[in-house]
This record gives structure tokens, sequence and C-alpha cells, in this order.
């Protein structure tokens, strides 16, 4: 009755219904005893025991680190486990949300006592004894009477069950870990992996509080997170990214080097000290050129900007909360949380041709976002941030140039940070269940975002439903130097705010007649508070010579080179370079010792034999000795490597 066609395009036709796991045992035995779920059509992820009776596409999942259906599974189930370990070690807790997340998964509870870091040990060893007996998890559905009757006693998993059957779902599902209606029981929509011996690689990693369901009036709950890997290689490769994580954030780097700081009555808002702005700026002017060559012209728009504006575009209902808002004169008017509506004003001001298109506008747009406390991140999230934002008004077979174009651009500049096209992972966020446009509209949207990928080189992932109501669009995720996914870049097609529902923005065909023109927002770094937060934590502080703070510390010996360590000094700057000089009276290995520590990039050391020769002596952030280098050739050689934007090999190299 169902044709399976699996991801090599081979069909297997069944009489009958039949399960995940029947499928795999199909293709063969090996890979039956590897499966732990399976997915259909690409969008829904399934326990192997569940009934397939359509016609589909299916993917076998099986337990593999590098596939995130395979780390949902696991730590969806992992979660369970948590759950039950620590219902047995605190009798009376009562359950509320326990999902996966990036890295791991989470379970809210209600416990008698709370929980603190001292308890970790007994409910890991009450999960490994629950994993070691490798019990089996089952789905059993219920009806709503029958559910509900299941969660009686239960007020959250209560909560749960009325919201999901007003949600729509005709039956309740349940999954216990061993016999059904004898072992542990938990309402949960699923999937899971066949059984707990698939959960050897976990770990309780940390504990705080929560509130049911995120209101801040409502229960105090205590929030355990956990991880789960497929197998112990990928649990330790994990916590020694932690412990990477840990040297390398980004907060206590700026703090030892001077960068930034934030003050606790004014969060969210980054005070950028001397060093931390030289970076800030480089960054600005470096996006700015590279914008130039690529066509773009650059505008500015108001900060705080007047409500009708935000009607208009949709923001004040669908965004408010988000907004910070204000009154003048009886008027009300907010701070701009984006640019777009801006770069459309701009856009009207006057009567465009065909020959005007495309217009590419760009602005280092400040904006504010009322971000909840809670969720605010030292530089990477903030209230108050610049973009480097772009808009490109085009019309609509101008689109895939447009945006092959923008990935060129985006690949160029990702590589002078030192992410190179091995480091970047491209997604395609398709159609969602509500949206706007026609079918046909859509399948030719999302392929010309696909064809422009392809033709800038590069590889991308399908993520189905993702895309905006009104259009689809490409992220654009750098991999750090120890293996973490930072979502930067985007390029989203809009036809929605430029359409004549919103700001009408036209312009005058060949034929004479007046068409909406299409939008792209685009970024490339996003926030610049936030790409440089990944910067300093990828590169440990150690940033490549271009960016550096301090680029070059000239050293003397002792106060009789001082002179001519002043020389070099106004040697450099003069052309540009981030120079200091350390006049204090330290000796010459403490002076070397500071500078590594406050990872300058080169030291100059200037001894009477330099002076006598107008020679620098070389050294480097690693520590190497480079050699001695007359004064014009030392010059030279920092003014090339800054306009190579050269990556030294010792700069933000992987210690995982």
């Amino acid at each position: 009755m169902p044709r399976i066609t699996l991801p090599d395009g081979k069909v297997l036709e069944f009489a009958q219904p039949v399960t995940g796991r029947q499928v795999a045992e199909a293709i063969g035995p090996g890979l039956a005893k590897k499966a732990i779920g399976v997915k259909l059509d690409g969008t829904d992820l399934r326990d192997l025991g569940r009934t397939i009776d359509r016609d589909c596409t299916i993917k076998i999942v099986t337990a593999k680190d590098d596939d995130p259906d395979a780390l949902y599974l696991l730590r969806h189930s992992a979660a369970h486990v948590l759950a039950e370990a620590i219902c047995t070690t605190f009798p009376g807790t009562q359950l509320a949300y326990g999902p996966p997340v990036d890295d791991g998964f989470f379970y809210d509870l209600k416990t008698p006592r709370p929980i603190t870091e001292g308890d970790f040990a007994a409910i890991e060893a009450k999960m490994q004894e629950i994993v070691a007996q490798n019990r089996p998890f089952t789905r059993c559905d219920y009806g709503p009477d029958q559910g509900l009757q299941r969660t009686a006693n239960d007020k959250y998993k209560r909560d749960n069950a009325e919201r999901a059957l007003q949600k729509g779902d005709g039956a309740l599902s349940f999954y216990t870990t061993g016999t059904p209606g004898q072992d542990w029981e938990d309402l949960c929509a699923g999937p899971h992996v066949p059984s707990t011996g698939w959960l050897k690689a976990s770990k309780v990693m940390s504990v705080a509080g929560a509130y049911w369901r995120g209101d801040q009036t409502s229960d105090q709950l205590t929030r355990v997170y956990g991880t789960c890997f497929a197998d112990e290689k990928g649990l330790k490769g994990h916590l020694h990214r932690l412990e990477e994580a840990k040297r390398r954030n980004h907060r206590k780097l700026g703090k030892e080097m001077g960068l930034f700081h934030i003050e606790e009555d004014n969060p969210g808002q980054v005070f950028w000290h001397p060093p931390g702005w030289a970076i800030y700026v480089t960054l600005m002017d470096y996006m700015r050129a590279k914008q130039r060559k690529y066509g773009y012209v650059e505008v500015h728009t108001p900060s705080v900007m007047a409500r009708s504006l935000w009607e208009r575009s949709g923001h004040w209902e669908k965004y408010r909360e988000n907004m910070f808002t204000t009154e003048s004169e009886k008027h009300d008017f907010a701070i701009k949380p984006m640019n777009c509506p801006g770069h459309l004003l701009i856009y009207k001001s006057s009567l465009k041709s065909y020959r005007d298109l495309p217009l590419r506008l760009a602005e280092f747009g400040s904006c504010c976002r009322n971000e909840a406390s809670g969720a605010l991140h030292g530089i990477m999230r903030v209230r108050g941030f610049v973009q480097d934002d772009g808009h490109i008004l085009c019309t609509d077979a101008q689109v895939g140039d447009e945006v092959a174009t923008f990935c060129r651009m985006l690949t160029e500049v990702y590589a002078d940070f030192g992410f190179g096209r091995d480091r970047i992972t491209v997604k395609l966020a398709t159609r969602p269940a509500q949206r706007i446009g026609d079918d046909a509209t859509w399948d030719r949207t999302e392929k010309t975002l696909g064809d422009a990928v392809r033709a800038a080189g590069l590889d991308f992932v399908v993520s189905p439903g993702e895309g905006a109501f009104y259009g689809p669009k490409l992220e654009f995720t750098l991999v750090d130097a120890i293996g973490r996914g930072w979502q930067c870049g985007t390029i989203q097609l809009d036809p929605n705010l430029p359409g004549k529902d919103r700001f009408d923005a036209t312009y005058v065909a060949e034929d004479g007649s007046r068409k909406n023109c299409v939008m792209l927002h685009r970024a490339t770094l996003g926030s610049l508070e936030r790409f440089l937060g990944i910067l300093i934590e990828n590169f440990e502080g150690k940033f490549p010579l271009w960016l550096a703070p301090e680029q070059v510390r000239v050293i003397p010996i002792s106060e009789a080179q001082l002179a001519f360590a002043r020389e070099v000094k106004d040697a450099l700057f003069d052309h540009g370079v981030r120079v200091t000089i350390d006049e204090n009276a330290d000796s010459l290995g403490a002076k070397v010792r500071n500078a590594r520590l406050a990872r300058v990039n080169y030291f100059a050391v200037v001894g009477g034999k330099e002076v006598e020769e107008r020679s620098v002596a070389l050294q480097n952030q690693a520590g190497e000795k480079l050699g001695t280098l007359p004064l014009d050739a030392f010059v030279a050689r920092i003014l090339d490597e800054i306009a190579k934007k050269t990556l030294p090999a010792h700069v933000g190299a992987a210690t995982a």
C-alpha cells in the first residue's frame, strides 16, 4: 500500500502499513540495528515503532553527532530519563516541560526542595541505572477523556494536555520507559529513541530558575539542564568545547583587554573603550569600503520615527512590545528597531525608473530593541546595536543576480576574518504554512535563491517552513575555532513592504507602466556588537594584525634607546598603524611578558645595537623571534600584512 522513497531515489512498496523499523529492516539488517528513528518527507520526525500508512520519502536516522535529527531524538529521550531520575530521587516532584535545546536539553519541574549542584551525582547515578536497564520507550495514545484522566493529579501536565486538545489534537500521547501502565510515564508528543540504552553519553550540566510557561507572575520552577551525545567521544568533545568557551568568553577577555564595559544600571548598552572602539571603527570602515566596491550607496535615517510609519510597516502591531516608545506634542514615536521602513521612504522620495534599478542602499543603522533583561548576554545580545544593514530595491528579474552577487561579497568578507567556505553553512528557509502568494511564486523564488547560492559556489541545506510569510530567505552561519555555529549573514526576499498595501514603492517600467519593486533585506555581519563578540571568542582576543586594537608595541631596553623608540613609533603612527611604546622602567622580560598578556601582535625591541643600525628586533604574539629588520623594511612588512589582511597561523588557531 505505501510507496516509500529512499534518499537514493529507490522505491520500496509494501502491501500494508509498516513501521519505520520494518522499513529499516527491508533496507538491511545492519541499518535496522543502528536505526533510532525515521523522518518522513523532510519534516516529520518519528519513532521507529510508529505506523507509516501513506506514500512518502523517508530518512532512516542513526545515532550520529553530526545529524541534528539524531541529536534531537537522543536529547528528547534523555530529558525523559532525567525527569524520571529526579522524580525517583525527589518523590513528590511535578513535571512541567522538557524539550531539547541547542547543545542539550532541559526539564522544568516543581520539586519538594531546591535542587543544587550537590544533587547532580545522585541524579546522574539514577540516570545511568535507567540507561543500563535498556528499557524501551513505548508510546500509548489515548482519547481526550482517558488522556485527561491520566493527568488529573498533575497541575502542569493537565495544563499541557488541555492546551494540546485546544489546538486540535484528537488524542493525547504518553511515553513509558518500560512496560505501559506499570513503569514511569510522561505526557509527550515524542519522538524518542527505541530504548534507554542509547543514552549512555548523558550528563547533568546545570540548574537554574524558571517560570511556568515563561510567565513571571506564574509558579516558579526549577530548570535542570543536561546534554546527550551519540557516544562518549562526542560528550567529551562537548565538555572540552565548554571549557574552551569559558576561556574565550568575550566578557572576560573584553575586561582583560579593556575593550568595553556595560553598566549594571544601564543593561544592554555598550560603553566602548579606546581599544574596543578601534576594532569597531575598523570593522565599520572595512564594510563601508566593501559595500562601496559592490555598488552600495550609504544613507542615514532618523533614530526616532513616528508611530504612523511603524503602523504602515506593520511593526506597531506585530513588534510593539520590543520597541522603545516615547511621546512628544501628543504624538507617539518609537526608536527604530530596524532600518527597512526608513530606506523605503528614501526610495519613495523621488520617482524611479527601471534604469535606476537595482538601487542598493546601505546604512550603519543604530537600532534599539527592548530585549528582556534575562535574554541579554554581554555584547552578543544587547538593546542598543548597529547593523551593517542594506536593502536592494530591484525588479523581479534582477533578484537572482543580486542574491548571487551578495553571496560572493559575503564570502569575500568572511574569508578576510578567517572564515573560509569550509567554515560557512547556508540554510534556505522555505515557505511556511501560513503565507501569502501562490505556490508558483514560491516555487520560483525558492529556486532563485537556491540557484544564486550555487552560483556563488556554496552548498546549502533546506529549512522547510522557516521562511517569512511573504518570502524565503538565506541564512549564513559561521563555524568558529571551537566548532560553534553563529548565524550572522542573511538575505531575505520581500515583496510585502514595497507592495501596494504597505509602502507602494513603484518604478516606471520600460512600457511606461508603474510596477512595485521587490525588496531584498540583507546583512553581512549583522549586529556589529555581536559580530565583534564572535571575533573576540573565535580569536581568543588574538586578533589578526589588520583588526588588532594594538598592532605593535615598541619596547626600548632602557631609557638610552627611548629617543629612537619614539622615532620607530612615529614612523608607524604616520602610516595609520595602532602603535604604542612601553616607556616603563621594567626589565625587558617583563615588558615582553606584558605585551604578550595584552595580546599585542608584534613587539619591536630596541637596544643599543638596533639604535646604531636603525633597526628593530621583532617578535610576534606567539613568542617567535623574527630577526632584526631595518626600520624601513619593518614598517613595510607591517603595512603589507595589514593591507593583505594576512591571518598568521598562530592567530585564532583552534585548540579543540
